[in-house]
């Protein structure tokens, strides 16, 4: 037994080098920097770092290229690396409302107050593939926009002022983080709304698929797409006053959704939330919509056994480092049950031979 576990011990570090090779690929092509993988691939350092928690575009640059391209486990790499952060308190609650848009959009108002920024986006773009990148052909610089010289409201708030869309609790209670509270069920809102932002991006956006396909009571326009630059704010004890400790980019997509009324509600519209770290707009669309689907027992809606309304399947399953853990996990060796299951079928064998034998 000792023997064979040196064995082992000998063929995992000869694996680690193997990967390390693997992963540098062609020693004559010069090696991919970190500065690179942050700058040129950032749609896939923004879902590291929405999926893994944790708000640093360098860290989650390196965790792409350590884990060579593999995002989950990249993700993986960041939310291990963050459970051994200090934490030194909570931020304030960040304001969308000033948010410095490179992004607005609204499926729902063409006249938007504040006006329409279409931004960096591939809605308009030709899916065809642009050999001038594999030439390393330079891009042209685009035209800068001047900066809004005022916040710009969210859209929805016009809504609100008719009292057309439902009326959200603003509780002043601080939620449970679900990065240090095990998630419970029935799950408030900001949970489910925590458990969907970190969840695999693939996962939600099959959800909320299926719930335009008919799945779910939930027809939706986006009423707004908005990314951006917020400013995060701190408490200082020391001060007695909060200061901005930095900037960060999010997305933030709010849904409005038919509503023909309940017995506890009157008829109006209803709304998704999705809010999500970096340009991750499909991310939050989806989480928008899958959100508005796990709403309909606060609504007073039938529940018409669609999975995006089981609340118990999306966020037990929503989570792809747990699901990656204990699929990946089958793959290791299992000598000792799989042996003794072997045996069991041995046994049922011989016995129905012979329950056969006695028959004939």
């Amino acid at each position: 037994m000792y023997v064979a576990v040196k064995g082992g011990e000998k063929a995992i570090d000869n694996a680690h080098a193997w990967l390390a090779e693997e992963r540098r690929g062609d020693p004559t092509v010069t090696e991919l920097s970190v500065a690179q993988i942050r700058e040129q691939m950032t749609l896939a350092v923004n879902r590291v770092m929405a999926e893994g928690s944790l708000y640093d575009p360098d860290l989650a640059a390196l965790a792409i290229k350590q884990s060579r391209g593999d995002l989950i486990e990249a993700i993986f790499l960041i939310r291990a690396y963050r459970t051994t952060l200090p934490r030194f308190g909570g931020s304030h609650p960040v304001n969308t409302d000033e948010m410095a848009c490179d992004r607005r959009v609204s499926a729902t108002f063409k006249d938007a107050p504040g006006g329409q920024v279409l931004g960096p986006t591939f809605d308009y773009t030709h899916r065809l593939l642009d050999f001038k990148l594999a030439a390393d052909g330079e891009v042209a610089e685009a035209p800068q926009s001047p900066a809004p010289d005022t916040a710009t409201p969210h859209i929805m708030s016009f809504l609100d002022r008719e009292s057309l869309i439902q009326e959200e609790a603003t509780g002043l209670e601080t939620p449970d983080d679900l990065t240090r509270t095990p998630l419970e069920l029935p799950a408030s809102r900001a949970l489910r709304l925590q458990a969907l932002t970190r969840g695999d991006e693939g996962f939600v956006l099959g959800m909320a698929y299926s719930t335009q396909r008919g799945y779910a009571r939930n027809h939706a326009f986006v009423a707004e797409l908005r990314i951006g630059a917020v400013a995060v704010e701190m408490d200082i004890p020391e001060l007695g006053f909060a200061i901005e400790i930095g900037e960060i980019t999010l997305t933030e997509c709010e849904t409005v959704n038919q509503f023909k009324g309940s017995k506890t509600e009157p008829p109006q519209f209803t709304r998704g939330y999705g809010l999500v770290f970096g340009m991750t707009e499909r991310k939050a669309i989806s989480m928008a919509l899958v959100d508005r689907a796990l709403r309909w027992q606060e609504l007073g809606e039938d529940n018409m056994g669609a999975p995006a309304q089981d609340e118990e399947f999306v966020l037990y399953h929503c989570d792809n480092i747990q699901a990656t853990g204990f699929l990946e996990h089958i793959k290791l060796p299992h000598y000792v049950d799989f042996q003794s299951e072997l045996e069991l079928i041995r046994k049922l064998r011989r016995e129905a031979m012979q329950m056969q034998e006695a028959a004939e």
